[in-house]
């Protein structure tokens, strides 16, 4: 599903380049859970933002679904970020005025009308799924880490996307909480047979995956360690 072909990113900051990725080259099988892990600073949140066509490689291609992202016009790229991927930051990025069902909408407002008619009860059924049934009309200062967390997955998968990326989802989380995420995401790749990327800082959250992808300083270390993994 995934194929990374030989790639670099440069970062220009004033007179410097920073080369954030090197020669990197790997691939994704479609339904995969995979953990990509390293030191802060390593690329790995470089190479999320790469799949999900939120930037673009100084060189080598990108290829998802048998699309060079690199070369795909920006409309088509903004349909692929809304419909083939759903998004996970570690910040959350909840819009704090609007209520906990409206950030769940959110993705939907480039939908049809026919679709639109349903946006209400489909964002409901996800809320009440992950037990934030009783939440709909909080804002997201008024709900813990957790939920808020839980939140963004749900907003994440309204549109039925075909990748999730979740870039230290567990970060800003403790521990106990850190792992119930964890193990809601694995359930939700198991129930809709979604590929699920983690970036992940952690070794003990990677385990989770069924693969580990490690870089370091903007290269591959191992992208072949399989895990231990159970549903």
């Amino acid at each position: 599903m995934i194929e990374i072909k030989d790639v670099s990113k440069i970062y220009h900051v004033g007179n410097e380049e920073i080369e954030a990725l090197s020669g990197v080259s790997l691939s994704i099988k479609e339904g995969e859970f995979v953990a990509i892990v390293g030191p802060s600073g390593s690329g790995k949140s470089t190479l999320l933002h790469l799949i999900a066509g939120l930037d673009k490689p100084s060189y080598g291609e990108v290829v998802v679904q048998k699309k060079n992202l690199a070369l795909t016009p920006d409309s088509v790229l903004s349909k692929y970020r809304n419909r083939t991927i759903g998004f996970i930051f570690q910040e959350f990025h909840l819009l704090q005025h609007l209520s906990i069902l409206e950030n769940v909408k959110v993705p939907l407002m480039f939908a049809s009308h026919e679709e639109k008619a349903s946006h209400q009860k489909k964002a409901t059924e996800l809320l009440e799924d992950l037990h934030l049934g009783d939440r709909l009309n909080h804002r997201p200062n008024e709900i813990s880490g957790g939920q808020k967390q839980r939140v963004a997955i749900a907003r994440a998968l309204i549109n039925a996307p075909k990748i999730i990326l979740a870039d230290e989802p567990t970060g800003n989380l403790d521990s106990v909480t850190g792992k119930a995420i964890i193990d809601l995401l694995k359930k939700v790749h198991k129930q809709k047979k979604l590929t699920l990327i983690i970036v992940t800082h952690d070794k003990e959250i990677a385990k989770a995956a069924q693969r580990v992808i490690e870089i370091k300083d903007g290269k591959l270390v191992t992208k072949n360690r399989p895990t231990r993994f159970t549903n």
